[in-house]
């Protein structure tokens, strides 16, 4: 009777360990880095939560703009693909429609390294953007639409056309 009572426990005591780790894993808190912090260590701005709220919360603390600089922090708008934005460092200016920059979570667990972006959008205004994707070892077929850049205070903002 006692060894069925252990056996029992042990088999609930998995049960909830393995519980805990998938909420866990849903929430983003075991997944590995996750792109807003990334940035944050990177740039410095003071911004917190969701990448999708950087860009509101940016209002009046640090100048939007429409067009790249080093340093600018490019924000991802929500989506059916990323409810929660996505927020990416640009490293580098490669071309008038084409940037590197580095970023964590794009992929789940990892932080990449100059990475290419490239403009889609109409306008030539960075508003929709295709990311280089790794596993297929090219430019993303999906186009994502962004709020803009964020440019912390080492980025001058004559060197941008400001929103």
């Amino acid at each position: 009777m006692a060894a069925g009572r252990a056996c029992s426990l042990a088999h609930t005591s998995r049960a909830v360990f393995l519980l805990l780790m998938a909420a866990l894993a849903v929430s983003g808190c075991a997944g590995g880095p996750q792109c807003a912090p990334y940035a944050r260590s990177l740039t410095g701005l003071a911004l917190s939560g969701d990448a999708a709220a950087w860009w509101r919360q940016s209002d009046g603390r640090y100048a939007h703009a429409d067009r790249p600089a080093p340093g600018a922090v490019l924000v991802f708008r929500p989506s059916r693909a990323m409810r929660d934005g996505h927020v990416a460092v640009v490293r580098r200016l490669v071309a008038a429609r084409e940037i590197r920059i580095d970023h964590a979570n794009w992929e789940p667990g990892r932080i990449d390294r100059d990475v290419p972006v490239i403009d889609v959008s109409a306008d030539n205004d960075w508003s929709l953007v295709r990311v280089w994707w790794r596993p297929s070892r090219g430019i993303g077929r999906t186009a994502y639409p962004t709020f803009g850049f964020i440019l912390p205070a080492m980025v001058p903002s004559s060197e941008t056309a400001m929103r």
